[in-house]
């Protein structure tokens, strides 16, 4: 239910906004990271009862990713993603880290490759095991003096 800016009800709560736009799953997710300080209006920390209006700059901090978006319309139901997306405009800049951190994460260092230690091969035991009676044979105790 889009709500036009001059009608009667053109306000909504922040954190159905937040839910109502698919940005967070559910409402008290949303509530939960404005509580924390992740959620701004128009550059002051926001509270979940805050009400919106059309043209209200939200950012909001999602993980690593900042995300800065201006209200386009308003809305207290849940709808399709094609109806959500139409509730926000995001920032050309904002879209730009996005893509660029979805990037960062498909070119990222492959898991295995990270491993600096594991479990030794059955040649690198031999090693170790010879490497520690060439040791125990060449070490001097305070003993053996």
């Amino acid at each position: 239910m889009n709500e036009a800016p001059g009608s009667g009800a053109a306000r909504v709560r922040l954190d159905k906004w937040l839910w109502a736009a698919r940005l967070y799953k559910t409402r008290s997710l949303a509530a939960d990271e404005i509580d924390k300080g992740r959620v701004s209006v128009n550059g002051t920390v926001a509270k979940p009862a805050r009400e919106l209006r059309v043209g209200d700059r939200i950012e909001l901090r999602q993980g690593a990713l900042r995300r800065e978006l201006y209200v386009r319309g308003l809305s207290h139901v849940r709808g399709p993603a094609a109806v959500a997306q139409a509730l926000y405009e995001e920032t050309a800049a904002s879209v730009q880290a996005r893509q660029h951190a979805a990037e960062q994460r498909r070119q990222g260092v492959e898991p295995a490759l990270a491993i600096v230690h594991g479990r030794p091969t059955k040649q690198q035991r031999r090693e170790l095991t010879r490497a520690s009676a060439t040791w125990q044979r060449w070490s001097v105790s305070i003993d053996d003096q």
